[in-house]
């Protein structure tokens, strides 16, 4: 048993120390209502618990009197009276040190019949408030302190206990130094598996230590499940490495930080369809915009506000239950002991619970994080990871200290955050500092160890700080210099045996693969592994079978590996999970799309925009501004409110001058926005000069089109149109037709106006760039078709023959499926490969310098 819980039984009558959590309970329910004095102002503040318990727990081991001295300092006189509000608070069988001697006092006759012999053992000291009741027992049974070959303590001399020395073993002592932290692990469960599978220790032998283990914990924790190794946590290990600990940390993340989309799935998939989730359908994370952030209450009400069943799996609405649900974690970090009983159960529940007592409930997150609970092995049988203190008590043969750096062995002391030095002196407060703890625990371990000790340092830290070495190595001989990248004799795990031995892994499937492939893309010729394919691919014919967008056949032209990952392999390119600043440039595009559409369908809807004045279409666009931003908001992803208003007005103005553009309006003009074509899902379906599912087929080149036209402006007689395409960007310097393969929109709207209207109709095509008030006009539409029918049809023979090679488009800033391409593609692999490319595309390789 400890010393403490041999006082506690010596005093009877079911006494026990005082608990950490019931500590920190009762000075929950006692800051508020006692007055501290000048610690007053902060003790509502975060951490304040914690300090409280610390300093409390700092006093009793030291024995002071708080009473006694509450004349001395305001300070120590509001810790007197928070002593008192606690003791009143906790059960009465916990009692404080002293408390615990004085009735263990009293007790002594009982000392013989309860203990008989008294052996201390692993102790390298004993704070001050327990030293009095040691002696004591001293007089009355024979006790013996165990001090092993380390020092004994002074006030130890000329008392009856008696002291037990033995000789200071000799052990084998080895100095290495490592690249980093994680190498140190790493190296450490290496040095731990060369021990047991070469025979000459067991598991139970062998022991890692560092005086602060958990600067190391997430490094051992990945590693122990790498390398298969039995490694016990003998300091316990973090909750959130549980996970009930991680669903306790999804709930606080949310109530702190606030509602996110990102953060809402992700306590719904921890918590499995428990509590208020369980009543949600299977799936029903789709009827989340995969775009939207849904950073606050207001965002989630625009989007719950319009949903119905349709949009539900099943076809029954959900919509209440899971606006109670967001409802309640908008509720904050206030209503967290309500939202946590709602939400989590079992240990979940009994985490956030110790968590709430721990700290305060707007610091839940951190709390939760610096928690622990007991490793799930078996000490006896497993490589122990532990505190140095705890091994300076139960010695192993093998052991390994890490962290033995400046900063980190021996660690520095700090004067109490409530009692500081001037106060009461830290020497009287902490008779056993860390500084000295740490020198102690050291010195104790070399002496106690029987076989080997080896003491290890990293050279530069997580950051790549360069870090000294620790004091305590001087005087231990030359250090062994460890690489990052040697050769271990014996290997930590599978995956750290095929990294350290080139020659094995390279026998691998997987690494002639990955060879092969970098000298792929380190040639100048073309390869497989650059997008060659067998002729006739089915899933190439599938994709070039569907109906394509002015989009997607532009990516044929200038990417046809783009186009083999998007629309034949289905990869879709990653989202940006942060809220941006400010809409990049095509979210600011679609904006103003947006905003040009349902301004025309206002102004329409009176006298028509041909006929409206400036002061008309600026009203519309003001309404139609309004209407948008609250459907974007709703549901989609916006930057910070200041920002998005300020958004909303630019696009406004360029809006205004995209429509009052000096434009000669058509004979009894009427204008259609996002005209849909070749499909039957179209935006403004509610108003089109034609049938929107109608094929729109591109005579010899087997394609068929579809696509919505930004504004499409027909006379009465329906024999003159303008189409109308918005460009947000800059005025290209020179006139274009298909400015190489990049724009096709005018060339392809205008063929799908005339087979949709007939061939009655006169065509005029236009870019406008609202920004410059400069409108480019297609000149010879019928030229330009004909070409880009050609260019077509010999890119999708080539596709088909096996050339989903790059284009002109790939790894550029505009290429979504850049990632996908070697680092720096377009410094580096695309420039070095697209030589050989133009030569073996032949033909269709032509359409990148069409003007």
């Amino acid at each position: 048993m400890s010393f403490e819980q041999l006082a506690a039984r010596l005093a009877g009558g079911f006494t026990q120390t005082i608990d950490g959590d019931a500590l920190r309970t009762a000075i929950q329910r006692a800051l508020p209502v006692v007055q501290l004095g000048e610690l007053g102002p902060i003790k509502s503040l975060p951490g304040m618990i914690g300090a409280a318990a610390e300093t409390l727990q700092k006093v009793w081991r030291a024995g002071i009197d708080l009473e006694a001295r509450a004349a001395l300092h305001p300070r120590v006189a509001a810790l007197a009276e928070l002593e008192r509000a606690v003791l009143q608070s906790l059960p009465l069988s916990m009692q404080r040190p002293c408390d615990l001697v004085s009735r263990s006092m009293e007790r002594l006759r009982h000392a013989p019949a309860l203990f008989g012999d008294l052996d201390l053992i692993g102790l390298g000291d004993l704070p001050p408030c327990w030293r009095p009741l040691l002696l004591a027992l001293g007089e009355v049974l024979p006790t013996q302190w165990h001090a092993g070959p380390v020092a004994v303590p002074a006030w130890l001399e000329g008392t009856a206990v008696t002291v037990h020395r033995t000789e200071a073993h000799d052990p084998e002592v080895q100095l290495v130094s490592t690249a980093s932290p994680l190498h140190e692990a790493i190296e450490a469960l290496r040095w731990a598996r060369e021990l047991i599978t070469s025979g000459i220790a067991k598991p139970s032998d062998i022991a890692i230590a560092a005086a602060a283990p958990a600067a190391f914990d997430d490094e051992f924790l990945a590693l122990r499940a790498d390398a298969n190794i039995d490694l016990y946590f003998v300091h316990r290990v973090p909750v959130t490495g549980t996970r009930s600990g991680q669903a306790a940390a999804a709930l606080a993340d949310v109530l702190v930080r606030g509602l996110s989309a990102d953060r809402v799935r992700r306590l719904a998939t921890l918590l499995s369809g428990s509590g208020p989730f369980a009543a949600l359908p299977a799936g029903w994370q789709r009827v989340l915009p995969r775009e939207a952030l849904l950073d606050s209450w207001g965002s989630w009400q625009r989007l719950l506000e319009p949903m119905g069943a349709e949009q539900w799996p099943g076809g029954i609405d959900h919509t209440a239950g899971l606006r109670r649900i967001i409802e309640a974690l908008a509720s904050g970090a206030d209503r967290a002991e309500e939202t946590g009983s709602l939400f989590l159960s079992g240990n979940a529940l009994h985490i956030w619970r110790k968590a709430l007592v721990a700290g305060s409930p707007r610091q839940i997150d951190a709390t939760i994080a610096a928690m622990r609970q007991e490793d799930a092995g078996e000490p006896c049988v497993s490589v122990a990871w532990m505190p140095a203190a705890t091994l300076a008590g139960s010695p192993r043969k093998h052991v390994r200290l890490l962290g033995l750096t400046s900063s980190d062995w021996p660690r520095r002391g700090s004067d109490d955050r409530l009692l500081p030095d001037h106060i009461i002196s830290s020497a009287e407060l902490d008779p056993l500092p860390v500084t000295a703890a740490d020198r102690r625990d050291f010195q104790t371990i070399i002496s106690s160890t029987v076989t080997q000790v080896v003491l290890s340092r990293a050279r530069r830290d997580k950051e790549g700080r360069l870090l000294g070495k620790s004091p305590l190595l001087r005087g231990r001989g030359a250090e062994k210099h460890l690489r990052r990248n040697r050769r271990p004799q014996n290997a930590m795990s599978e995956s750290d045996r095929l990294l350290a031995r080139s020659n094995e892994f390279a026998a691998s499937d997987l690494a002639r693969s990955a060879i092969e492939c970098w000298r792929d893309w380190h040639s100048p010729s073309i390869t497989s592994h650059d997008g060659l394919v067998r002729e006739g691919q089915p899933a190439l014919l599938t994709a070039l079978e569907r109906v394509q967008s002015a989009s997607s056949l532009a990516k044929l032209l200038r990417n046809p590996l783009g186009f083999t990952w998007r629309y034949a392999l289905g990869v879709n390119p990653p989202q940006a999970a942060n809220k941006a600043l400010v809409l990049d440039a095509r979210e600011a595009g679609l904006l103003l799309h947006d905003i040009l559409d349902e301004a025309v369908q206002l102004l329409e809807e009176q006298k028509g925009l041909a006929e409206s004045n400036s002061e008309e279409i600026r009203l519309a666009v003001s309404e139609a501004a309004k209407q948008v931003s609250s459907n974007w908001l709703r549901g989609g992803s916006v930057p910070p409110d200041m920002i998005w208003r300020r958004t909303i007005e630019d696009t406004s103005a360029v809006a205004c001058k995209a429509l009052q553009h000096s434009e000669p309006p058509l004979p009894n003009q009427k204008s259609y926005t996002e005209v849909a074509f070749g499909r039957d899902d179209g935006k403004s379906a509610r108003r089109s000069p034609w049938e929107i599912a109608k094929a729109v087929p591109i005579p010899t080149t087997g394609f068929h089109i579809s696509g919505y036209i930004d504004r499409l402006d027909l006379s009465g007689d329906r024999t003159l149109a303008r189409l109308i395409d918005y460009k947000g960007g800059r005025t290209p310097p020179e006139t274009i037709a298909l400015n190489g393969g990049a724009e096709l929109q005018r060339c392809l709207y205008a063929y799908a106006v005339k087979a949709l209207l007939g061939d009655g109709t006169e065509i005029e095509a236009v870019l406008l760039y609202p920004r410059d008030d400069v409108s480019l006009r297609l000149q010879e539409p019928g030229a330009a078709l004909q070409s880009l029918i050609q260019y077509l049809r010999i890119a999708r023979a080539s596709l088909l023959s096996g050339k989903a090679l790059i284009g002109p488009d790939s790894g550029g800033e505009y290429d979504d499926f850049r990632f996908a391409l070697p680092a720096n593609a377009s410094n580096g692999y695309c420039p070095r490969k697209l030589g050989a490319v133009k030569e073996l595309m032949a033909d269709a390789s032509l359409v990148w310098e069409a003007p």
